[in-house]
This record gives structure tokens, sequence and C-alpha cells, in this order.
């Protein structure tokens, strides 16, 4: 995870990050994502925040969501899925089971569906 590039969207730190290979994302956060999803390389994930996914989705930035459902019942946490948020179609592309029973699903926004591949 310290070798992988990560970018931070935050408006209270600054520059230099302490995390190796962290840069601030600064300015139009929906300009910087956009950047971000334009060059060559691999997907972008969100780790750890509910708060800037619900962002990237009021933004319209999301294009897959993989949903990880454990076989636990812990009673309380937060919703990912405000109800400040649009209501948006989705379409189940795969689904997964881990050998310890965590079921992972992954969807895209129905109007988001990948580009075909030139035959």
């Amino acid at each position: 995870m310290n070798a992988t590039p990560k970018y931070v969207a935050s408006t209270t730190l600054q520059e230099p990050l302490e995390w190796s290979n962290s840069t601030l994302l600064k300015g139009d956060i929906a300009e910087e994502v956009n950047k971000l999803k334009q060059q060559p390389g691999n997907d972008l994930n969100v780790v750890g925040s509910g708060e800037f996914a619900q962002t990237l989705i009021q933004l319209d930035l999301v294009d897959e969501y993989q949903l990880m459902i454990h076989p636990v019942v812990v009673g309380s946490g937060k919703r990912l899925f405000d109800g400040g948020l649009p209501i948006r179609a989705l379409e189940l592309v795969d689904t997964r089971t881990t050998g310890t029973g965590v079921v992972i699903l992954t969807y895209r926004p129905a109007e988001k569906k990948p580009a075909e591949s030139p035959s």
C-alpha cells in the first residue's frame, strides 16, 4: 500500500503529506478527479471515506461500485447511500463469493456501460 500512488481530498491538510506517494487534490474536486480518470493506469478506488464516496456519487463520477457483504451483523454503522443522493439505476455485472463467505457484488450505473472493445 505504501508504494501505491494515493490521492487525498481534504480541505484541512497541506502538502507535504506524511504518507508516501500521496498527492493532495487541490481546486475543483470534479475537475481533479476527471483529470485522474483520463490518465492511463490502474483503476481509482476510494478507501475509507464514505463522505468522499458520496461526493463522487453526487458529482456522477463513479463508474463502478463494488459492495462487499460480510457474514456478520454489527447492528449499526454509517450509510453509504445517503438519503440526499439522486436515484440512479445500477446494473449487476459480477458476483463472487470468497472462501470466508464474503459476497462481492459489482454494479455499474445503467447509463455507464463500458465501451465495446474493437473486434
